[in-house]
Parts: structure tokens; sequence; C-alpha cells
């Protein structure tokens, strides 16, 4: 501990109410403060100095934290999953949070969560929006066919939404006013959700190939079902790969199973889905990729070629891996959902080995 005062701060959008720790004499400062950071500012420098300050992560994000670093004032922003409460504490006050947080910072209990940088922050928000579209996409496409199925009418043509599928969509006309506005707005909706949808693939794609985790999403891009998308995704989402290991990375994206084990018996359960649910979710879908027969197409072809020979040669590993692991579940009649979990996992673990590996 090298501060003398810590202050917790309980903020929100309207207000923010602080708490000061004195290390020495024990007092306490407390403050209702608006949101302003000068207003929090002057008043953290009110206080016995060397200052060091913390606030819970939430919906008002990192701008706080950002600030207090630029005018030399250390800011944790604590994971709200790791702080330390007793059971038997049942009231919950602004005042009692920030008071809360000061004693777990003078205590050195805070697990901080790493502050990305405005770019970054940026990058992570085009993506996020992105998988807000897909969800979007998908509700629309739900209403159209289930509007349709309501009617008695099912498209039996092929693959649903392609091309033909569209034309078919098109065709579809009803006498009755009412179902006839109903039927086009939902089809005016799943269109406008596919063209948001391909103005920010198209957005994440020209920031993949010119940007600063262009290097990394060049190596991940090894891996099969990990294309320029998901790649991009996992880049923004981790940051920096270096601060977790191939063993420890399961663990960060919630992919290891929950376990509740006491002397000699052991359970485990489900996996325990903490830490950024949305790389979790892109690493999901890759690893049902491994299952098919290792066969190299264009695609993965093509993104071998732009990277290095020592990148190609350790995604090739790692894709000939999986799938042996896939078939080795198989041959076991493993429940595929639970199979495809584990080959996330190492995914992971092979992800973490192509970003941090040096050209």
């Amino acid at each position: 501990m090298n501060q003398r005062t810590s202050v917790g701060l309980d903020v929100h959008a309207r207000s923010v109410v602080a708490c000061g720790l004195d290390g020495r004499t024990g007092e306490l400062f407390e403050r209702r403060l608006t949101p302003d950071h000068r207003d929090i500012l002057e008043w953290i420098r009110s206080l016995p100095d060397p200052v060091k300050a913390t606030y819970e992560a939430g919906p008002t994000g990192f701008g706080l934290a950002r600030f207090l670093d630029t005018v030399g004032i250390e800011c944790l922003v604590a994971a709200p999953s790791k702080l330390q409460r007793p059971s038997g504490d049942r009231v919950k006050t602004d005042a009692r949070d920030a008071r809360h947080l000061a004693r777990l910072l003078h205590l050195d209990q805070i697990t901080s969560v790493t502050v990305p940088s405005v770019a970054q922050e940026a990058a992570r928000d085009l993506v996020r929006a992105r998988e807000d579209v897909r969800r979007d996409l998908m509700a629309a496409r739900h209403r159209l066919s289930k509007l349709l199925l309501r009617q008695g009418i099912v498209y039996c043509g092929g693959h649903a939404w392609t091309q033909v599928h569209d034309t078919w969509l098109r065709s579809q006309h009803f006498d009755e006013p009412g179902l006839q506005l109903a039927y086009e707005t939902a089809y005016d909706t799943m269109l406008a959700a596919v063209g948001r949808r391909d103005r920010l693939d198209a957005a994440i794609t020209r920031m993949a190939a010119d940007s600063a985790y262009t290097p990394v999403v060049t190596r991940l891009g090894c891996l099969r079902g990990v294309s320029t998308l998901t790649a991009f995704g996992l880049a923004v989402e981790i940051g920096d790969w270096h601060r977790l290991t191939g063993r420890s990375i399961g663990a960060y994206l919630g992919l290891v199973p929950t376990e509740s084990s006491s002397g000699a018996s052991r359970s485990q359960g489900a996996i325990t889905k903490t830490g950024n649910g949305h790389a979790r979710r892109l690493l999901i879908e890759a690893a049902w990729h491994h299952r098919q027969p290792y066969r190299a197409g264009v695609d993965l072809r093509r993104r071998w070629d732009k990277a290095s020979p020592a990148a190609r040669a350790r995604g090739q590993r790692g894709n000939r891996r999986l799938h042996e692991r896939w078939a080795g579940f198989d041959a076991r009649r493993k429940r595929p959902v639970l199979a495809n979990t584990a080959i996330a996992r190492e995914l992971a673990g092979w992800c973490w080995s192509l970003a941090v590996l040096d050209d």
C-alpha cells in the first residue's frame, strides 16, 4: 500500500457518493458530488496525499478512470463480481457502498479490470454493435417466418435466407389489407437489419485490414472457424493477450467447469460463464467448425497466405489437434454440446498462442 488516503466512489449517472479513508488516522471523509470530473478531482485533491481511488465497473464506463490517471491520481476500476461482502450485510446504500470500496482499497482487496484505451473501446463498441444487429436480424427473420407459418405458408425450396428465398418472399401477397401491411412491415424490418449488418461488416473488415489489431487478426485467421469478423472480435475484446496464459485464458472467458469440492468429494458442474461473454460466444461458434473432417478450403488458404510461416504452422497443428479431439469425443458418444465447450476451451489456448507469437 503506497497511498495514505483510499477513496471509494459509488458512481451513478447523476450523482457520485465519495468516501475517503485516511490510513493513518482512520478518519472518514464523505461527500455527495456531481458526476462532473472536475468536481470529483477538486474534492480528491483536498484529501491527505497520496491518494488512490476506485469505483465499480458499470454503465458509466471508464472515462473517470482515464481522467484521474491523466492528472496523476491512480484509479482502479473494480470488478463487481470480485468484491468481497459479508453474507450478513443486508443493508445497501450509496454511502455504504462507497465506504466498503474505500476499506477494500485500503486493504488491497480490489480486483481491478483492465481499462481499455479510447481506440480499443471504440473498436469494441463496433464489434458489439454488430452483435446487437445480429440478434435483431435473427428476431426479425423469426417474426417474418412465423407470420407466414400462421398462414400455413412454408418455404420448401432449399436453404432459407438465400437469394432464391428472398425472391420467394417478395412474391407473397395477401388479400387482407391488415395482413399485407403487417407482412410488408416485417419484411422491411428484416431488410433494414440486413443492411445495418452489411455496413458494420464492411467497417470491421476495413479496420481489421489496417489497424493496430491487424497482426493479431492475421495470425488468428490461421485457425478454422476464425475468420476476419471472429478474429477481430477476439482481438478487441481481449486486448492485451500477454496478461493471460494458455492455462488461464479458459478461466478468464468462463469456459472452465464450476466446482464444489470438500474433503474427498469432488463435484464439477456447468461452465462458470464468467468474464467476457462476447469472446466466449465467438469461441463456442468457432469450435463447431473443427468437427468436420480437416480440409483446407479456399478462404482458409487465403488467410494462411497472409500469415507468417510460423503462424501458419502453428495454426495447422491446432486445426489437426482440435479435429482429433472432436473425433475422440464422437467415438465416445459424448454429447456434442458438452464436447464443443471442451473444444472451445482448448481453442482459446490455441488463439492465445497465436496472438502472442512473435513473427
